[in-house]
């Protein structure tokens, strides 16, 4: 056979196959048998094989998984993938109607269901796939490209030749995963819990012949920046993404109100279980990508869209224990220990009591029978007792004065319904201290989890921060369950995160009252934390979001001796000290800072978005609606009724030529 015509041969076998694939695993409509099926991609490796000058990224045979890898690298996201907020009721939904409507006017919502699974990130550049990532912490995630290519579903070339980046959700299917746990059972392994923790591991694994044996799935819910495309909205967009061939959920629904919305949740919340996989809520989009951009995000979430969960399933156990831990602020938490049980599709033996107050005001003895829930189908807590199933044996708990740990007193602060154990040099808060140090969003160190903190604290290899950049192969090497090659990563990790930005420092830190969005800004705006150990609370005041409370909290933290010598610690090992993100375009504006501004009619120096990221960037607050409350209207070209109103309420109107001098000061 001539060259050409081998050549010409595979490709008629990749396309025929693709077909296949399409019409078995997307539209469930298969149009030849698994026998015909098997030969073609018998053929088709076959010739691979023969002639590899001639296989091409986006063949069928790369679903099978290819070469095991030793780790997953590191993807930053071009745009955050960020979480949703949570509804739990139907007043939620209606408040946040509400807060969308008085935004923008009249809204159309779009409904999907929440699958449960594993969010992911997919870039295509000319119609071929070239990358799959993991949410991570939502702006840097795991590159598992040669997992993803093992999804049947997920084309691996579309139908058109566009450079394109969407999201979408990696989920096992039940049957699959009966299937999983039926061959772990004959194994003697560890049966997994639920769907998604299978998926989760499945997507985890370095050797993708594992993932590929495991039967994952995908629907695509989303094209990132789908208006530079042409398309006005979320649904458009949806129907793009079936036209180039994605694997979408069709029970998607278009709803103009928020009472069709919860129509729809009321049918699916009835026929969750006749789906042949696993969904915890509807997620509700707004669907004008207009009206998304006016709504904008907070740090964490979109505010054009919401999870709405599903009630949370109660189940019945005994109260077998109360187990106190000890926080890294000091706080004292009780936790019930359970007879084991099954909520929500996993195993629950721990539930939250929450504190003291809690387990008195609810009545919860030692040996009661108690309701559990998971709140928001992930955190099992204990709602309530049963007293009416009480023997006489049950015995009331009383909460210790003094620290589990470290056997210091405990204290209950201004305000605080929670105990305290106030001794820094407290083991159990040093070793919390460390697990938070290393985690996703502080220093993002991969390798370090609980199990190896605990391990380097018992080993007295660490007692501060400071003592993870001391850390050498030997000593690690002598942990149980860690080899030459785990160590070796592991002191890759960690030397690498010497490079992190501050934000992730400062957080990291575990300064009290100090979120990760706080770190951010305080990074943003003092740039060093030489600057920032100087600044006063008066400084820190000054800038938007920082409040008494919090600044108290970062003078006193700074002004400690043995944190100073922490820091002159890290940076002697090489931890950088210096934001290195992007500056806002300018500080804080008094003519904007805490001021709330609406735009009208069209400006011609920039879009009507980029005013309001402006806007927002000198401290100020963009609204759709005129009102008593507005400060100022900044009026364009061809403004309308918003001008007129303002006019009446006697609001401050800014022309263009005024509005672009203010933020320019």
């Amino acid at each position: 056979m001539a060259l050409h015509d081998v050549e010409k041969q595979m490709a008629q076998l990749r396309q025929q196959i693709e077909k296949y694939n399409y019409e078995y695993y997307v539209l469930d409509k298969p149009s030849i048998s698994d026998a015909e099926y098997d030969e073609l991609m018998r053929r088709l490796i076959e010739l691979e094989e023969q002639y590899p000058q001639y296989k091409t990224p986006d063949s069928p045979s790369q679903r099978v998984g290819g070469a095991p890898l030793e780790s997953f690298a590191k993807v930053t996201h071009r745009v955050p993938m960020l979480s949703l907020s949570n509804a739990f009721n139907e007043g939620d939904l209606r408040d946040f109607d509400r807060r969308v409507r008085q935004e923008v006017g009249d809204v159309r919502y779009v409904c999907e269901l929440k699958i449960d699974g594993l969010a992911v990130s997919l870039r295509y550049e000319n119609g071929y796939f070239v990358q799959g990532a993991t949410r991570g912490d939502g702006t840097t995630g795991e590159d598992i490209t040669e997992n993803v290519k093992t999804i049947r579903s997920l084309p691996l070339r579309l139908r058109e030749q566009v450079t394109i980046e969407v999201r979408g959700e990696v989920y096992m299917p039940r049957q699959s995963f009966e299937k999983l746990n039926e061959q772990r059972k004959r194994n003697g392994e560890e049966l997994f819990a639920n769907p998604r923790n299978a998926a989760a591991g499945s997507l985890r694994q370095l050797d993708p012949k594992i993932v590929a044996s495991r039967q994952l799935d995908i629907f695509v819910y989303g094209v990132v920046h789908a208006e530079e495309l042409g398309f006005n909205s979320h649904s458009e967009a949806l129907r793009y993404l079936d036209e180039l061939g994605f694997k979408t959920n069709c029970a998607r629904q278009v709803c103009e109100t928020i009472d069709d919305v919860l129509s729809y949740i009321e049918r699916w919340h009835a026929e969750r279980e006749k789906l042949p996989y696993d969904i915890d809520g509807i997620v509700i989009k707004v669907d004008s990508f207009a009206q998304q951009k006016q709504l904008g995000a907070t740090a964490k979430s979109p505010r054009w869209a919401i999870a709405y969960k599903f009630p949370a399933e109660e189940v019945v156990t005994q109260l077998v224990h109360i187990e106190l831990s000890v926080g890294r602020t000091g706080v004292v938490t009780p936790t019930a220990i359970l007879q084991p049980v099954r909520v929500a599709g996993t195993i629950v033996q721990r539930a939250s009591l929450h504190n003291a107050d809690y387990i008195r005001e609810k009545d919860i003895r030692l040996g009661d029978y108690v309701v559990i829930k998971k709140a928001g189908d992930i955190i099992p807590e204990v709602v309530r007792s049963l007293p009416e199933r009480r023997t006489g044996q049950e015995k009331p708990f009383d909460m210790p004065t003094r620290c589990p740990a470290c056997a210091s007193e405990l204290v209950r602060l201004d305000d605080e319904v929670a105990l305290r154990c106030v001794n820094p040099q407290c083991p159990a808060q040093i070793r919390e201290g460390l697990i938070h140090f290393v985690s996703r969003q502080a220093m993002n160190i991969d390798g370090l989890g609980e199990k190896v903190i605990t391990q380097l604290f018992e080993h007295g290899l660490v007692r501060s921060v400071a003592d993870l950049y001391k850390l050498t192969k030997e000593q690690l090497v002598a942990l149980e369950r860690m080899g030459e090659k785990s160590a070796t990563n592991l002191l890759h990790a960690i030397e690498a995160s010497k490079q992190n930005s501050l934000e992730r420092l400062l957080f990291g830190l575990g300064i009290r009252h100090v979120g990760a969005k706080a770190a951010k800004t305080l990074a943003e705006h003092f740039e060093t934390i030489d600057r920032l150990q100087q600044a006063t609370k008066e400084e820190l005041t000054s800038i938007h979001e920082i409040g008494d409370k919090m600044a108290d909290s970062i003078v006193t933290y700074f002004s400690k001796e043995e944190v100073k010598q922490l820091l002159d610690s890290l940076r002697s090992h090489g931890v950088n000290m210096v934001y290195k993100g992007a500056k806002r375009s300018a500080d804080v504006n008094p003519a904007f800072a805490g001021k709330t501004f609406v735009l009208t009619g069209t400006l011609q120096s920039m879009s009507r978005a980029e005013a309001k990221e402006k806007i927002e960037a000198l401290g100020g607050k963009v609204t759709g609606s005129v009102s008593k409350k507005t400060d100022v209207v900044v009026a364009g070209e061809d403004a309308g009724s918003k001008l007129e109103k303002a006019n009446q309420l006697g609001i401050t109107v800014w022309d263009e030529a005024r509005f672009l001098q203010e933020i320019q000061q």
